[in-house]
């Protein structure tokens, strides 16, 4: 009977044993689940735009036509592209959908003409676009109006009509750190500057712009647009640091963004220059499809 007992109580530690392993296995296998969803992600292809002008002479590297701009609007739609903002790649990361054929497009510095000439052409096209004013200006040409397609810059009062669309998301471009004058590049430090100066300064301009675009358009920008794509070694733990969830780059790469957070910093973005078509900037230099 003891002999019974014993190979009973063998059996249930074995049982225990086989339990405990089996839960492990299984705890193992739902973090390699887990940790490749995470890893796997969607590629999302950006856009880099600027400046949209009817004027021939004027186009080049920052400066496209509306023609152009509305062509690329039809092959994107015409391809099965779903325009998207920043809010829904943040969504993304927090365990939210995104469209089969994701594709971000961005315009810089806040021209009148992307009011003038972008926006039309997207309440046309259904289409959404990130706008990334810099705010000194925004201010500027608020207090003195001046509807130039060539220079001016878009006003409070036409950012909020945009971003009460909901095809147009406001973002940081800097208050008035947009700057390549031979001095300081964009918002690098300087050499002559300490770690706490450029700390200050660095915050305290970031700080106004996001002040100024929630006061002036009535949103509470998410991400930062690096003016040129320059930045020194420190910025990105300094602008993450204020709350920042997404940083926009200059650097011509397709970004594949993640469920980790941590993918939405440094976005890499293509630049849209003018004088070519549509399949070939989006096929031949961004290699959509391919």
């Amino acid at each position: 009977m003891r002999r019974q007992k014993g190979v009973f109580a063998i059996f249930k530690i074995n049982l225990k044993m086989l339990g405990l392993l089996t839960l492990c296995l299984l705890l193992g296998a739902g973090a390699l689940i887990t940790a490749a969803a995470t890893a796997e992600g969607v590629e999302v292809p950006i856009v880099m735009y600027h400046s949209v002008l009817k004027d021939e002479s004027r186009h080049g590297q920052y400066v496209i036509s509306p023609a152009e701009l509305e062509s690329d609007l039809k092959y994107l739609r015409d391809h099965g592209y779903t325009t998207i903002l920043i809010e829904d790649l943040i969504a993304y990361t927090q365990g939210g959908p995104l469209p089969e054929k994701p594709v971000l497009l961005t315009f810089d510095d806040g021209y009148y003409n992307n009011y003038l000439y972008a926006f039309p052409l997207a309440k046309k096209y259904k289409s959404k676009f990130v706008i990334s004013p810099i705010g000194r200006f925004s201010d500027l040409y608020t207090e003195t109006p001046d509807e130039n397609a060539y220079y001016s810059h878009c006003t409070w009062d036409e950012l909020r009509e945009m971003a009460g669309s909901g095809l147009v998301e406001i973002q940081n471009h800097s208050y008035n750190l947009h700057q390549s004058d031979g001095g300081r590049l964009g918002v690098k430090k300087l050499k002559s500057e300490s770690d706490a100066q450029y700390k200050t300064l660095l915050t305290g301009d970031l700080q106004q712009a996001q002040d100024a675009i929630e006061a002036g358009a009535g949103v509470r920008p998410t991400a930062f647009a690096y003016p040129f794509g320059a930045f020194s070694k420190g910025t990105p733990e300094l602008i993450k640091g204020m709350g920042f969830s997404c940083t926009l780059s200059c650097e011509e790469k397709v970004c594949r963004v993640t469920r980790d957070p941590e993918s939405l910093y440094g976005l890499g973005r293509f630049l849209r220059r003018s004088g070519v078509s549509s399949k070939e900037f989006f096929e031949t230099k961004m290699k959509l499809g391919a």
